[in-house]
């Protein structure tokens, strides 16, 4: 599983300006979304409530378009079919298994995180101190390439158990807790 993850980070390393363009910072970024999902284990509750489908949700303006659509397109996760769905509110998000805050969301990120609180969904986004301010994997750009940081108590806390081999790959791994539980 760390080598589907690597491939992720090989794949879009970043080339030299007489080959061609990579991909955009958001295809990175779908493509760690669908497989961070290998490297999260959820609390049976969670897994039980979703067997017809693994959802992977987009809150706020969607920066994929097609893109996530594409690359989950045919793929499961623990048998169950993953399906990328746009929501229009945090609480309309509890049943999914990975959310991805759209910077859109930056003015709400604190509010949208106490509306799932409490559920075991794992929370990305690539606004700025995501993982400081109580998200759970916060995209970062390194050298013009899509990394990622994890704050490991808020997984924990959501009773999510994130697989060593991700933690590895992470450009930093924190235990901050959130300063509003």
């Amino acid at each position: 599983m760390i080598a589907a993850l690597a491939l992720v980070v090989l794949a879009f390393a970043p080339r030299s300006p007489a080959q061609q363009a990579g991909p955009t910072e958001f295809q990175v970024e779908a493509a760690y979304l669908y497989h961070f999902g290998d490297f999260v284990t959820w609390p049976s509750s969670a897994a039980a409530a979703n067997l017809k489908e693994f959802p992977i949700c987009i809150l706020g303006r969607d920066p994929f378009g097609s893109t996530l659509d594409d690359i989950v397109k045919g793929s499961a996760i623990e048998g169950a079919p993953i399906r990328a769905r746009r929501v229009t509110a945090a609480k309309d998000a509890t049943s999914c298994r990975i959310v991805f805050l759209s910077s859109s969301e930056a003015r709400h990120v604190e509010s949208d995180l106490s509306d799932l609180r409490g559920s075991p969904v794992l929370t990305v986004s690539d606004i700025p101190d995501f993982d400081l301010r109580g998200g759970m994997i916060q995209f970062v750009l390194i050298d013009r390439r899509v990394r990622f940081e994890i704050n490991l108590s808020t997984a924990q806390k959501a009773g999510l158990k994130l697989s060593s081999q991700l933690l590895k790959v992470a450009v930093a791994v924190r235990s901050v807790r959130n300063p509003k539980e």
